[in-house]
Order: structure tokens, then sequence, then C-alpha cells
């Protein structure tokens, strides 16, 4: 295990897969960690009906453990897109009004790989977006090579949208600047701590308000370069990402802490 960092201000983890089965036998200690690294609240991300359900299993059980720690979103990921049928949006509206769920998502467009189709891709995407906007909840979004599609979508439903965060952002400038005119937000990921696939991020990340950034694990995946074990990344490891973030921004590491978790508790109402 790799040496723990603990940030001075709590930080909020807004994107882990804590239903990934690498983390079943070491759920308990993965979230002790994580409060040793004064990480005090956790999103679980929800990517399909059977996860979201499991995301907010995991909330109810750890509940009286950790009674203010752990939240999740309830959606469908575009990978899985192809599953979505006329009852899983009752099923995602269902587990939406249960308190511990903070957002409709994982919901969006990935053309980079097209594990499901671009038709059903956006038949599961509009329809989220519609529930989101009926339930007044906020969404938890991911495009990967779809920015346009994307993009237009969003237009026609930002209006009538509380919020959105573009999770764990790896966007060029010009896409950075689109989505900040619609107001959104954004997830900062480990891949801003890869000299190589970062570094665009790297560059154009001050051009992102405090007030709409946020950061994430998106743990087991995207462990932080600047880890130079080879392990499974996990919540604990926040800490990492807000280190190098701070490194190409102007504020202090301090003052980013402060202001992340601020947004990520107004965004999320936590």
């Amino acid at each position: 295990m790799t040496e723990l960092l603990k940030c001075e201000a709590a930080l909020i983890d807004i994107g882990v897969n804590l239903t990934h089965s690498s983390f079943n036998k070491v759920l308990t200690e993965t979230i002790n960690r994580a409060q040793q690294a004064n990480v005090v609240k956790l999103i679980i991300t929800g990517t399909s009906e059977k996860e979201s359900i499991q995301a907010l299993k995991i909330c109810q059980a750890l509940k009286p453990e950790h009674p203010s720690m752990l939240y999740a979103t309830s959606g469908v990921h575009p990978h899985n897109a192809k599953e979505f049928n006329s009852e899983t949006i009752n099923t995602l509206k269902a587990l939406a009004h249960n308190k511990e769920i903070v957002a409709i998502g994982e919901t969006g467009l990935d053309f980079n790989r097209n594990f499901s189709s671009q038709k059903d891709q956006e038949k599961a995407f509009e329809a989220q977006l519609e529930l989101a906007v009926e339930l007044d909840l906020p969404v938890f979004l991911h495009e990967r090579d779809a920015h346009h599609r994307q993009l237009e979508i969003l237009k026609q439903y930002r209006g009538n949208l509380k919020n959105a965060v573009i999770h764990c952002f790896t966007g060029n400038k010009a896409s950075l600047f689109n989505y900040l005119d619609l107001d959104l937000h954004f997830g900062i990921t480990g891949w801003i701590c890869d000299e190589r696939r970062g570094q665009e991020l790297q560059e154009i990340i001050k051009n992102i308000p405090l007030n709409r950034l946020m950061l994430e694990t998106d743990a087991p995946y995207l462990l932080p370069k600047t880890i130079k074990k080879k392990i499974q990344n996990e919540p604990a490891f926040l800490p990492w990402i807000l280190n190098t973030v701070s490194e190409h921004r102007t504020e202090t590491t301090l003052e980013i802490a402060k202001g992340t978790t601020l947004t990520s508790k107004l965004f999320f109402n936590l």
C-alpha cells in the first residue's frame, strides 16, 4: 500500500465505482482509508440498472457506520444503453426517490467504442435527461469522442436542467469552453496526473472557474501516474489528484480543496 496523503481540508470524491467487483472484499478498508486521507464523502457511480441498485444498497448497508458519507447516482452508462428498455426509466425513477441518490447518470454518449449503437445511446441519454428535469436532480455526464452531438442534445435540455457535470473531463480547449458556455461543471480525475495523456488538460484547467470544478478518482480506474506503484486506485488517492490540479492553477492546494468541496456540496445538495 502506498503512503496516504492527508489533505488539510475535507475532500469529496464525486465519482467512485464501489460496485466494481474488486472492492467486494475490501469495501470497509477502502472507506476507512478514504477517511484517513480526509476524503469525507463518496458518490458511488450508477452505470446500469443493476449497478445503480447495488450502489444504493451499499449506501444503505453502510449508513449506520457512515451516516453522512456515502451517496450514489442512478443511471445507465452509454456502453449499457442497448439494455435500456421501457421499464428502465421506472427503475431509475424509483431509485431516485431515495435520499441517498443525488444525481441521474452516469449518462451521455461514447462514440469511441460504441458498445451500444449511437441510436440506442441517444435514446437512453435523452430519456435520462428528461428524468432529471422531472425530478429536479443534477446530471452526471459521460462523453468520449461525441462532443458535438452531446452538445447539441444538451442545448435542448440545459434550460430545464438543474445542473450537470462532465464527469472525468478529458476534452480539449474548444470543448471546455463549449461546456462552460452551457454553465456546466467539470469532474477532474487522475487523468491530469498523466504527463503524456493529461498534458492538454494540465494546460487548460486554469480556465475552469473554481465554482465549476470538482474532484473524483473514478476508482478503481485511472490511478494517478504520480503514484509509481502498480496498485488499484481508490478514494484515498484523491489528494494526489488535488496536488496535481494545484500545480496548474493559481490558487493554493488548500483553497482548491475548500473550493471543490463547497462546489460539490452545493451541486449535489449534500
